[in-house]
């Protein structure tokens, strides 16, 4: 990490009076975070870009060099991402051929009209450079490199006020890089203003009292998106809606029967009846073509955004926990969802409640007293949360109080483990409910006094293989995890990615899905998010992810409740944590059973949801195979059910650039 520091206090230092030194602030929820500073010559750039939330953020250092046009010639990128990969990309064109290297490998391209390339690691200032070259395009739309087509809208102009005077700055949508578009706004000389998110906001130093204003309008442009979408892909039709020639997994008994015909009409299911039991007037049919049915999923661990809303749907998962989120922005987006304004699974809200430090998350609450924490464990139940979550930073002490007073309240806990404690003292305050293994696991293998709200909570993973899990230690912890019914969230997938992620090599996560997936995620998925180079280390993280499953089968086998969920946004990811808890030990019903009736019970909304029956709300979605044999199956959705409103996930991925995994099912007729 030195070395690229260094790097870029170089050149900042180096340049000339001349150059022009762009400084931007890195906002998270409002809160300072880190800087984006731009040394800007005629025809060379250099970038330093470094922020940190909750302990970890990434550490670029950037030298553009661009021809007369503005276009990238050279461009060297040094670092470390998020979770610490070391970064070392470079691309250059030179006549007619362009050649790069990322951490997927390297590439080349020759005689291709595209002549931008779009970075896997360069900092959000490279957005700015080519909505420049987009701006000077007859139509704003261009081949980039490695791959995709670019394209840029401009949206609405609005002025801020700041020590250099107003700025009318002009938002701009960009789009064809992600699932997404971003959100960035350029001032009359087509220089950064600023990039923006609902959530996460960079911009101009001496600006920062646009942040809300900016977020809201992202906020507001993203909405009109999946608006647009709504109207295209929600189906709801007149009358009941009846599904012939369907399977159904049977949450109750764990098994699949059929064939049936199902029946909904609103939101509500009518009735399961004989397949061949006739029509009524009115009714649209639509023909199953022996697909497997099953309850909508419950993913356990987001953080769900409006961005990522509708693809959780579109993977059949009608029900997220959201653990923690800007709490207004969760507002809104329950509002919009509920009212049909957009598609979106039922979320059930975590209040987030998170001590102030150096290393604080900026998400939910920050709180400095125990007092303060216990006014929002209060403020969280009178507004009809189900449950708080405690994180990181805060004081480990308080936690007998929080959660007596979150009890009192009828609020379950669930949380990470503080820093400077373990899981069996949080077990004594009085957790429902641990979130992640590794935050149980570390309390095995970690000194006292080191700090688990830095990313030394993920490298010190590289521990567990010299881990004895018969141990008094371990089988200390997963007793009081038994014998008081403390629950274990334990995001599998995201370790898995951390631990078996590789540079160059699609992540084991993402294999099946991978050639669905635009070019942009390609390169994401075959990059990993950790850093590997010192020697043994890919040995150990290898054996690391292997103690964390056997530790899951202990935890299965002492009785231990299992919570399926992600932390990296559901959908796909969430298809994949199924799995691994097939290899921990429960069949393939049983993760069904757990992943629907199961979470839907848990969380005390059974009466409504988690199976197929007359009365039950219509939460569901249609597999062309058979899941109880292999879950696999689930990715292969053709339809899916929401509160009673038809999706074809085939008309979705298209507006994320995702090739459907399957077509959708044949609307037979209206019955007359």
């Amino acid at each position: 990490m030195l070395k690229y520091l260094l790097l870029a206090a170089t050149i900042l230092s180096a340049a000339p009076a001349i150059a022009e030194v762009q400084e931007y602030r890195v906002l998270s929820g409002g809160n300072d975070v880190g800087h984006l500073k731009a040394n800007v010559e005629a025809q060379r750039v250099a970038i330093d870009y470094d922020y940190k939330n909750n302990g970890r953020g990434p550490t670029i250092a950037e030298v553009i060099a661009l021809d007369a046009e503005g276009y990238p010639v050279r461009w060297d990128i040094d670092g470390a991402t998020t979770f610490g990969n070391k970064v070392d990309e470079s691309f250059a064109r030179e006549g007619g051929t362009a050649t790069w290297r990322d951490a997927t490998g390297e590439g080349q391209a020759a005689g291709t009209d595209a002549r931008f390339y779009v970075p896997q690691n360069g900092s959000p200032w490279s957005l700015a450079l080519l909505a420049r070259a987009l701006l000077a395009d007859e139509d704003r739309s261009m081949v980039v490199l490695p791959g995709g087509t670019a394209s840029l809208v401009a949206r609405e102009t609005m002025t801020f006020e700041g020590p250099d005077g107003p700025v009318a700055a002009t938002m701009y949508e960009l789009s064809g890089l992600d699932l997404n578009p971003s959100y960035l706004a350029l001032d009359p000389e087509g220089k950064l203003f600023a990039l923006a998110s609902p959530r996460f906001a960079i911009v101009r130093a001496g600006y920062e009292a646009a942040d809300q204003k900016l977020r809201d309008y992202a906020e507001q442009l993203s909405t009109d998106r999946f608006v647009r979408i709504q109207q295209e892909a929600a189906h709801d039709f007149e009358g009941p809606v009846r599904l012939r020639n369907v399977y159904i997994f049977d949450a109750q008994d764990m098994t699949r029967k059929g064939p049936f015909a199902v029946v909904w009409h609103n939101e509500r299911i009518s009735s399961v009846q004989p397949n061949d039991a006739p029509a009524t007037q009115g009714e649209t049919v639509i023909d199953g073509t022996g697909g497997t049915l099953v309850p909508g999923l419950y993913e356990m661990h987001g953080h769900i955004s409006q961005g990522g809303a509708l693809l959780n749907v579109a993977a059949g998962i009608t029900s997220v926990r959201d653990m923690g989120n800007e709490n207004d922005v969760l507002d809104g987006l329950i509002q919009r969802v509920d009212a049909g304004t957009i598609a979106g699974p039922r979320i059930t809200r975590s209040g987030f409640i998170e001590g102030k430090s150096p290393f604080s998350s900026q998400t939910g609450e920050l709180v400095e007293t125990k007092e303060e924490a216990l006014g929002q464990v209060r403020w969280y139940a009178a507004r009809g949360y189900h449950q708080v979550k405690l994180y990181n930073s805060m004081t480990p002490e308080w936690a007998p109080d929080l959660v007596e007073e979150a009890h009192r309240l009828g609020l379950q806990v669930a949380g990470h483990v503080p820093a400077f404690s373990d899981a069996d003292a949080m077990i004594e305050a009085g957790f429902d409910e641990l979130t992640h293994i590794n935050q149980v696991m570390l309390g095995w293998v970690l000194e006292e006094g080191e700090d688990t709200r830095t990313l030394l909570r993920l490298t010190a993973l590289d521990r567990l293989p010299d881990l004895d899990l018969s141990s008094a230690p371990v089988q200390r912890t997963l007793d009081m995890m038994a014998r008081n019914d403390v629950a274990i969230d334990p995001t599998i997938t995201i370790h898995e990615n951390l631990l078996l992620g590789r540079n160059g090599k699609v992540s084991p996560s993402f294999a099946d899905i991978y050639d669905h997936m635009p070019v942009g995620q390609q390169r994401g998925l075959k990059e990993a998010w950790a850093d590997v180079s010192a020697p043994g280390q890919d040995e150990k993280y290898r054996g690391a992810f292997e103690q964390i499953l056997a530790t899951v089968r202990m935890m299965k086998a002492r009785g231990i409740f299992m919570v399926p969920g992600t932390d990296m946004g559901g959908s796909f990811a969430y298809h994949r944590e199924l799995e691994l808890f097939q290899r921990a030990g429960y069949t393939a019903p049983e993760v069904l059973r757990l992943a629907t009736l199961g979470m839907a019970e848990y969380l005390g909304q059974d009466e409504d949801l988690g199976s197929i029956e007359d009365g039950k709300l219509a939460d569901f979605f249609l597999v062309t195979a058979d899941p109880t044999k292999d879950l696999k199956a689930l990715k292969a959705i053709s339809m899916v059910v929401a509160n009673g409103t038809v999706y074809f996930p085939s008309e979705i991925y298209p507006h994320f650039g995702i090739k459907p995994f399957a077509p959708a099912p044949q609307i037979v007729t209206v019955a007359q």
